[in-house]
């Protein structure tokens, strides 16, 4: 993960030109706009310059030398969506807590109440889970009832769901667009370890524009998030366990459950408890 591209700033936090300090797997960066309006980011302690790129409107780098690039994501540019960020949100919870909950529709009637979900509509219906050949987690044919599915939806409607794990600290959502029922709206979160209990949320939103507002957007995803983060705060412990008789699954953790083996099989203990 010292090799991979994170995510560390939202570009338009930085357009005034000022800077910010934040931090990677424990090490204190300095985010700033240069005079030719590119951004910088430093190691402070060693004074020594990191590799940079900004993409989906965030500023990336690297502790050490990317073997890859930023993943690829062609909804992006799509002319008739909006690249919206949603903000970027410290959470004092192990990065890998956030996507797990992200990957669970069980909690949706219980923490997002009246939004994502409502009782009597608790059940998460049977759904298909695979490890791809591209290393990815894919999860599909996920349903649920949701009574405000989207910044603009009217009444209740059945969603439907994808998800995607890209990477430990990246992780993304497909949902039915009310109007185009043949395409779907994209959200990802951009996770940034900055301890091993501790992360910086950036989330990019990709919205289908009919119907929708970018401050619409920015909102529904705020008022979403502001819901998760106190579960997410509360968690015991606030690494993620990877022993499977550390905490006990249901039907509905079948994602979690190939999610944690996943990190298991690529010695993930970043923000985790190894398995024993």
């Amino acid at each position: 993960m010292l090799d991979d591209w994170h995510a560390v700033a939202d570009l338009e936090q930085l357009k005034s030109g000022a800077h910010l300090k934040t931090e990677l797997f424990e090490r204190v960066l300095k985010v700033s706009i240069q005079p030719n309006g590119m951004p910088a980011v430093t190691l402070c302690a060693e004074g020594r310059d990191l590799p940079v790129q900004v993409k989906y409107g965030f500023v990336w780098t690297s502790l050490g030398t990317p073997d890859r690039g930023i993943i690829d994501i062609p909804e992006a540019l799509e002319a008739d969506r909006y690249l919206v960020s949603g903000g970027s949100f410290p959470v004092k919870v192990s990065g890998l807590r956030v996507v797990e909950n992200f990957l669970d529709m069980g909690h949706f009637p219980f923490v997002h109440t009246g939004w994502l979900g409502e009782e009597p509509h608790t059940e998460v219906a049977p759904y298909q889970v695979e490890l791809t050949s591209d290393d990815e987690i894919i999860a599909t044919e996920c349903f649920f009832h949701q009574p405000v599915a989207s910044p603009t939806a009217d009444g209740g409607i059945e969603v439907e769901y994808k998800y995607r794990v890209y990477r430990p600290y990246i992780v993304a959502l497909y949902k039915t667009n009310p109007l185009y029922p043949d395409r779907m709206d994209y959200i990802v979160l951009f996770i940034q370890p900055v301890g091993p209990e501790s992360c910086v949320v950036h989330n990019m939103l990709c919205y289908i524009k009919e119907g929708m507002s970018e401050p619409d957007i920015r909102w529904f995803m705020q008022l979403i998030f502001a819901q998760d983060k106190p579960i997410l705060e509360n968690q015991i412990p606030r690494r993620l366990p990877l022993d499977p008789r550390a905490e006990t699954p249901i039907r509905a953790d079948k994602v979690a459950i190939l999610y944690r083996r996943w990190l298991r099989d690529h010695d993930v203990n970043y923000g985790a408890i190894p398995a024993a």
